[in-house]
């Protein structure tokens, strides 16, 4: 799972179980290589020029709803 933050401060969240049953992806299934994920522009990058479109990342995301702090 991929937890996203974008610049207007929404939080989704990203299955990547069903992307990573296929290829270029399969490599991510190592958690090693899955862990460097970095933010590029507007998206997310791996090593060895692995990326998702962000068009795919808002669509097939998910609202994240955060729980307001207790008092």
């Amino acid at each position: 799972m991929l937890e996203l933050t974008y610049a207007d401060g929404s939080l989704r969240l990203f299955d990547m179980k069903p992307l990573i049953a296929m290829k270029p992806w399969l490599a991510l299934r190592s958690e090693i290589l899955f862990k460097q994920v970095k933010a590029d522009s507007d998206t997310v990058i791996w090593p060895g020029e692995l990326d998702i479109a962000p068009e795919t990342l808002w669509l097939d995301s998910v609202p994240l709803s955060v729980a307001a702090p207790a008092h």
